[in-house]
């Protein structure tokens, strides 16, 4: 039954193609007809090593007659008849027509061959290529709470080592319900005509294959999990390595971390090396076996001809019947492959379908309201927002007018950036609701509400492109004055001007050819580019040395004029000109009002303030 459900969800892949799907397997029939053909034609020639052409007896030219069944009888028949007069009165025209006819079958049959792997190979691809879009799309489409709890490293796994594993199946799949199926039925139809005696016999020893494989699939599966669970762990390893080799070599750690990622693949190989064993187990048994079969065939039909038996095959049948056998024993023996291809797949399916289920989708209710202008308040209600069993904010109560700059505080781990990740909605709140004029910001467009924000963040996320494509960010035609009077705006004009390419020039991964003061004013660059009517920073000056922040600080006052301002703030000193201050703790506010108004009350803010300044 589970197999079953891996059969139909790669058949939904694969059947979205429906023209390459049937060239697919329309080479593949041809492919078996051919190769069976090929086997076939050769009894002509047993014939005439076996046989005396005299002892040869002539059969009956036949009369045709329409209808599937007789077309194909008339062309058997046809050919047995053209074959007999020729072997008994040209044996060596029979035999050179013979070869030639097997070289034109062999011909036709590693072309169809070809032509099954030809389509294949873009059939193969183009599913990767889509069950790999939709794990990006949901990825990109989930909430920051799952980025935060995941490792990276394990989302990769899942796009690439298992969308791999998806792959192999696809090729199985159609193997498995047609070519395989097809191969068998046609030899089973060839063995029961050359004798049906011998093939009885040959069927009742075929279960044993059966028994073999399930009890091997069982075990393989689960193993196959464990491999694609590591492999993610070994991607995770990996990614934390290159990424802090920094911090890695300044603390000596070197050593470290590499016996670390070695125990880390150690453990990887033991699993992937494991799998193979017993995935190249059941083919092998399957072989073992089908050879113990085919010898007692060879066995009990020898016997039989040898014993003089009345319903004995000739020589050249049987041992035409022995070459068609061994060819009969090739598609059972891909079927084993392919069972075990297709049970290794679903671990990795089941893994991939774990991402796509996932129901933590930050989704727009059907007919969202169309908003394009931010013109009177956002009001926080009553909100509350949950992360698992702990509670992040709790009833949370503030209205943020047009213009206002609002700025929070608290210790870490209060909650500040939650909060105003609630805001263009990257999570949902838990209870309560957030208004913007007057509507809940969970009726509205997703693409409407993002667009009149922008953040800017502690940790400035730049892409390995131009530094015009990275301020004009998610425009597929930026706009180049705009571009320059952003960089202008953020205090990068100067900088970018300097560099060898100036706006055309490349800043590497993650902004790796810029100082930490150069991230950031391009960050905001790309954030005025968007002219957003609410501008959100996140601590953007506090990982930054005094002169660098000084500049950006002008930048952010810059930009901050006439716009709606949500800040979190870690100096202080940053946000006397707020004109709302919140002050939060343990994910509630326990103060609000200007700087002023703050250092009056002598509360939690003074204590923050007096810190900073001694």
């Amino acid at each position: 039954m589970i197999l079953m459900k891996s059969y139909l969800e790669i058949f939904r892949y694969t059947i979205k193609y429906k023209l390459t799907t049937f060239m697919v397997v329309l080479c593949n029939m041809f492919f078996v007809v051919f190769n069976l053909l090929s086997l076939v034609l050769f009894i002509p020639v047993l014939q005439l090593i076996f046989k005396d052409p005299e002892s040869i007896n002539l059969v009956s030219k036949p009369h045709f007659h329409w209808g599937i069944p007789d077309v194909f009888i008339y062309v058997k028949d046809l050919y047995n008849y053209t074959m007999t007069g020729m072997v008994k009165s040209q044996p060596l025209d029979a035999l050179l027509f013979v070869c030639i006819s097997v070289m034109f079958t062999f011909f036709f049959k590693n072309l169809f061959r070809y032509g099954a792997v030809w389509f294949q190979s873009e059939l193969r691809m183009a599913v990767v290529r889509d069950v790999r879009d939709k794990l990006f799309e949901k990825s990109m489409s989930l909430p920051l709470a799952y980025h935060s709890n995941e490792r990276k490293g394990d989302l990769m796994s899942r796009m690439v080592s298992d969308v791999n594993e998806i792959e192999i199946a696809v090729v199985c799949l159609l193997e498995l319900l047609f070519r395989e199926p097809f191969a068998i039925l046609i030899n089973v139809v060839t063995l029961v005509y050359l004798s049906p005696s011998l093939s009885l016999f040959s069927f009742l020893l075929m279960p044993i294959s059966a028994f073999v494989i399930s009890r091997i699939g069982k075990s393989l599966k689960r193993t196959a999990k464990k491999s694609q669970e590591q492999t993610s762990v070994m991607y995770s390893s990996m990614d934390e390595g290159i990424d802090g080799v920094r911090i890695i070599k300044a603390f000596n750690a070197v050593g470290f971390i590499v016996r670390r990622f070695r125990k880390t693949n150690l453990k990887h190989q033991q699993l992937v090396t494991r799998t193979m064993r017993k995935k190249s187990l059941s083919p092998l048994l399957n072989e073992t076996i089908g050879a113990g079969v085919l010898l007692s065939l060879v066995w009990f039909g020898g016997r039989m001809i040898l014993g003089g038996a009345e319903n004995a095959l000739s020589g050249e049948v049987f041992l035409t019947f022995i070459i068609v056998f061994s060819q009969f024993l090739r598609p059972i023996q891909n079927i084993s492959k392919n069972v075990s291809n297709m049970i290794k797949s679903r671990a990795s399916q089941d893994r991939i379908n774990e991402v796509l289920n996932l129901d933590e989708v930050i989704k727009e209710i059907p007919n969202a309201q169309v908003c394009k202008s931010f013109k009177k308040e956002i009001l926080f209600e009553e909100v509350s927002f949950n992360y698992e069993e702990n509670n992040v904010l709790n009833g949370i109560n503030f209205t943020i007018k047009k213009g206002q700059n609002i700025a929070l505080v608290g210790e870490s781990g209060s909650g500040k950036t939650t909060l105003i990740n609630l805001i263009p909605r990257f999570y949902n709140t838990s209870s309560g609701s957030i208004s913007l004029d007057g509507r809940k910001t969970d009726t509205l467009l997703l693409k409407d509400l993002r667009g009149l924000m922008s953040l800017v963040s502690q940790d400035p996320i730049l892409f390995n492109s131009s530094v015009a494509e990275n301020i004009a960010f998610g425009d597929t035609e930026p706009d180049m004055s705009r571009v320059v009077e952003a960089a202008k705006i953020a205090n990068a004009h100067a900088f970018i001007e300097k560099m060898n390419s100036g706006y055309s020039s490349i800043i590497g991964e993650r902004g790796s050819l810029l100082s930490g003061g150069q991230k950031q004013r391009l960050s905001i660059a790309r954030a005025m580019y968007k002219n957003p009517e609410i501008l959100i920073l996140d601590e953007a000056t506090s990982a930054l040395d005094l002169e660098s922040e000084k500049l950006v600080q002008e930048a952010l006052d810059r930009v901050m004029d006439s716009r709606t301002c949500i800040v979190i703030a870690h100096r202080l000193s940053t946000i006397r000109k707020s004109d709302l201050i919140l002050v939060l703790d343990k994910g509630t506010i326990v103060e609000r009002g200007n700087h002023e108004e703050l250092l009056e009350k002598d509360g939690f803010y003074k204590r923050l303030f007096d810190l900073q300044i001694n």
